[in-house]
């Protein structure tokens, strides 16, 4: 039986095994998808992903930030751990 003690941070990430989660990546890319495994490096498959993509542009005329955002679906990813900024597990409500 899994315990639900948390005593490391990594076991945070084990407590949210089949659950969605949030990463956020290196070079404003964000993550939402189901974690299917996880190794101590951080590298992880995910399921069923949502990746938004985020670019700031400045307009050459007008010198204006355009913020800029696409998304897409992924049915199955392999994420290097070293890529990894933040993981946000599922709020859980007790």
């Amino acid at each position: 039986m899994a315990s639900t003690l948390v005593k490391e941070p990594i076991d945070l990430v084990r407590l949210s095994l089949d659950e969605r989660i949030h990463v956020k990546m290196r070079g404003d890319r964000e993550l939402r998808g189901k974690l299917h495994a996880y190794d101590q490096h951080l590298n992880m498959v995910l399921g069923d992903v949502e990746e938004v993509v985020t670019t700031v542009e400045v307009d050459e005329e007008t010198y204006e930030e355009i913020i800029k955002t696409s998304k897409r679906q992924i049915e199955m990813l392999f994420v290097r751990g070293d890529g990894v900024i933040l993981i946000s597990p599922p709020l859980r409500t007790q």
